[in-house]
């Protein structure tokens, strides 16, 4: 038990194969996902190496980072050698890694496409356990003016209400609004009150002179848009 322990221990290999190491003397694109999630958890367990236990990690979540961004503190402690306190240091790194994908959204400001307005979408909608509902505020020249949460629901639906939307259309002199919800289970496929929504919506904006620009249903990275589907 000893020589395996001391073999799946970091500390024991080449010092171009530990991750910090190879960090610095490779880059940070050098290393695995593993190797980068075995620097945030420090060390392993009796039997494995930080790196080994990062791997399995990944594996349970088939390698996808998208997925290992859901897990909570309690999932990851489920793992041998994982506290808190290491539980606390991936979730904090993977929400920084969301963070930094909404400033890098926010950046272009201009939406000209249905996938620009997935990919600003996709951050506040795209990992959540529940279905939430949120709209995009345009201006003429179609660039966003504001992004707000209008509510949430449970694993089936959220309960919209019109006038909250184009009341905070009106405050802030919009010209037009994106749609848009997530489907926790991943189907993108808009129900029959998905699409009673967008009708509503559309008819209310006519009446207001604010127009419904897109409704998109955001799934597992992926999405369903009202516009390109010819529905609005």
């Amino acid at each position: 038990m000893e020589i395996s322990s001391k073999k799946s221990s970091i500390k024991y290999w080449a010092e171009g194969d530990r991750p910090r190491e190879k960090l610095l003397l490779k880059g940070k694109a050098a290393l695995s996902d593993a190797e980068l999630i075995a620097i945030l958890i420090g060390s392993g367990n009796a039997g494995e190496s930080a790196v080994d236990l990062s791997k399995r990690i990944l594996q349970s979540v088939k390698n996808n980072l998208i997925e290992l961004s859901r897990l909570s503190i309690t999932d990851l402690e489920i793992f041998k050698g994982i506290g808190e306190a290491k539980a606390i240091s991936v979730i904090a790194a993977m929400e920084l890694g969301r963070r930094r994908r909404s400033s890098e959204v926010l950046e272009k400001k201009t939406i000209a496409s249905s996938r620009d307005a997935y990919e600003l979408l996709q951050v506040y909608l795209g990992d959540l356990h529940y279905e939430q509902f949120a709209i995009v505020l345009l201006s003429r020249a179609n660039q966003v003016l504001k992004i707000e949460n209008i509510s949430e629901g449970g694993m089936s639906g959220t309960v919209v209400d019109p006038k909250k939307i184009f009341k905070l259309a009106i405050n802030h002199n919009a010209t037009s609004i994106i749609l848009g919800h997530n489907h926790p289970s991943g189907n993108i496929k808009p129900s029959d009150s998905d699409i009673m929504l967008t009708k509503r919506m559309k008819g209310a904006g006519k009446l207001l002179e604010i127009s419904i620009f897109d409704h998109l249903i955001i799934g597992h990275e992926k999405y369903y848009s009202f516009a390109d589907e010819g529905m609005m």
